[in-house]
């Protein structure tokens, strides 16, 4: 399988701030990729597609605010990251709203992805990344491989949470559409990829399918139950099958094999597969208990739709892991 990869994705390093004036990486670090590209070997070179495939999918007040937000948070004679934490709950709307820190609260829904220096030259390169695996797909591969970091399916038109900036599988499965493809999207993170959820939502040309931990549970909480199923012409387009703390292999892929009959009711042209590694049981944030050795069964599992396949790198945070996780899970394609 061709894989694709951009250096510039190591640019985001956002640091926690202690009281004690310390810092903390956050879960999502640069040693992420780098235990990915050291179990995979050299990745293919990523094409500059623009910002025309990203301001498909997210709307150009929000792309100018992560463009500018670091800067902006430096600007107030503040040192470190730019971090929201004050949040619209109620009658969220359009707003023109001048400093930094309402910014912050207007464009996200939590406190997990603080904007660093390099946040926005990486998250562009990670989405350039899937739309230059999408390209080789389209071409004709019957499958590549996206290494996005940061990840993306947490953010959604014009918001940013969960580690993630630009929605990177949606980005890829947009510009797809906008080909004439028929395109299903197939989320195995842990956690709930509500941001690509979200975007297509209404649409009943894009279906969203997504194993992951029970949200009653488990983060993000407010998205991903079972009675979320789409709306408008987008309503049954959307198919959730929450799983409980603890699930294996042997109850996780009852699930997966009702995941993967909606997705071939649907007769896409396209999967895109929004991968985490965070299933494994030794996931420090997670709570399920895949085994490496599953990842291939599982992947075997999704291959034998037959279709062509994007697949899109998201979560997974035991780096000593996470390249063995993710080479099992490539080799049963």
């Amino acid at each position: 399988m061709r894989c694709f990869w951009d250096p510039r994705q190591l640019a985001h390093a956002p640091a926690l701030e202690l009281h004690n004036g310390g810092f903390v990486p956050f879960a999502e670090t640069p040693a992420r990729a780098e235990a990915i590209l050291a179990a995979l070997g050299p990745a293919e070179a990523v094409l500059d597609h623009g910002e025309g495939p990203l301001r498909a999918v997210h709307c150009e007040a929000y792309l100018a605010f992560l463009w500018s937000a670091h800067k902006d948070w430096r600007a107030t004679g503040r040192e470190g990251d730019a971090s929201g934490y004050a949040w619209p709950v109620v009658r969220r709307r359009p707003l023109d709203l001048e400093r930094i820190d309402a910014k912050l609260g207007q464009y996200s829904f939590d406190a997990s992805s603080p904007i660093a220096e390099g946040t926005w030259e990486a998250a562009y390169w990670s989405a350039q990344t899937a739309l230059s695996a999408l390209d080789a797909v389209l071409a004709g591969d019957r499958a590549a491989f996206a290494l996005c970091r940061p990840p993306g399916h947490h953010c959604g038109k014009d918001y940013l949470g969960g580690y993630c900036y630009l929605n990177n599988a949606a980005i890829a499965a947009e510009a797809a559409a906008a080909e004439g493809k028929r395109v299903a999207i197939l989320d195995i993170d842990y956690h709930h990829g509500n941001g690509t959820q979200d975007i297509f939502y209404a649409r009943g040309d894009v279906l969203f399918v997504s194993l992951h931990a029970d949200p009653r549970m488990d983060y993000p909480y407010f998205w991903g139950h079972a009675d979320e199923t789409g709306e408008g012409a987008g309503e049954g387009a959307t198919l959730n099958l929450p799983l409980p703390r603890g699930t294996d292999l042997s109850a996780y892929l009852p699930a997966l094999d009702a995941a993967l009959a909606k997705i071939a009711d649907f007769a896409p042209e396209l999967l895109v597969i929004s991968y985490g590694a965070d299933t494994f049981v030794g996931d420090p944030i997670s709570y399920f208990t895949l085994q490496t050795a599953d990842y291939a069964g599982i992947a075997a599992r999704v291959a034998a739709l037959g279709l062509p396949m994007l697949v899109v790198m998201e979560g997974g945070y035991a780096v000593d892991a996470l390249g063995a996780n993710l080479s099992s899970f490539l080799s049963g394609f």
